[in-house]
């Protein structure tokens, strides 16, 4: 019987970890990448997570393991939301959010220990209330928002103001756990 490959999370995000324990999955290591997350010239939401989803697992400095990594991209159309981080560009976010329906995208991307990378995309869409001016100051005032793709967090006080979601609620959160037990089932095999 063949042991088990190790499995290393290639983020730092403890979101995504909770998400990995929901379902029984608990990494060896995990190891943070540095990975440019700018939009190439026309890149769509859709490409750009699954993009940046790859280089994080292929970034990552982890011989003979299994790496997962993902990436979340929130957008309205084709414009592609900042993970927020300072004030304006969240209150440019929940403004523009605001009273309307968005899409999020989350990449997921594994690399078996052989090196060969699988992709998955989740697509979800999420509508949100019309906010307030209140409303959205006191969402900036929780300081909820600061380094959350599109300027909220869906987990926390953002739930508040959100009035459906069409698709995967995990994808939202950072790591849509269906695709991801998929792809780790497939990699993890001996």
């Amino acid at each position: 019987m063949s042991e088990r490959p190790r499995l290393v999370l290639a983020s730092a995000s403890p979101r995504r970890l909770a998400l990995l324990a929901q379902i029984g999955v608990t990494p060896d290591e995990v190891i943070a990448t540095d990975v440019d997350e700018g939009p190439l010239e026309g890149e769509t939401p859709r490409l750009l997570a699954l993009r940046l989803a790859r280089a994080k697992a292929e970034a990552a400095e982890a011989e003979g393991a299994v790496v997962l990594a993902a990436d979340t991209v929130v957008a309205v159309g084709r414009r592609i939301l900042p993970k927020a981080d300072n004030d304006q560009q969240a209150r440019d976010c929940l403004a523009l959010l605001s009273g309307r329906s968005h899409r999020v995208y989350t990449g997921v991307a594994v690399k078996a220990s052989n090196g060969l990378v699988r992709t998955r995309l989740a697509e979800t869409r999420v509508a949100f209330k019309r906010l307030t001016s209140a409303e959205i100051d006191a969402y900036i005032a929780s300081d909820e928002w600061r380094g959350k793709a599109g300027g909220y967090a869906v987990q926390g006080l953002a739930a508040r103001y959100i009035t459906s979601i069409i698709g995967s609620y995990s994808s939202v959160v950072g790591l849509p756990l269906y695709e991801t037990a998929h792809l780790l089932d497939v990699a993890m095999r001996p």
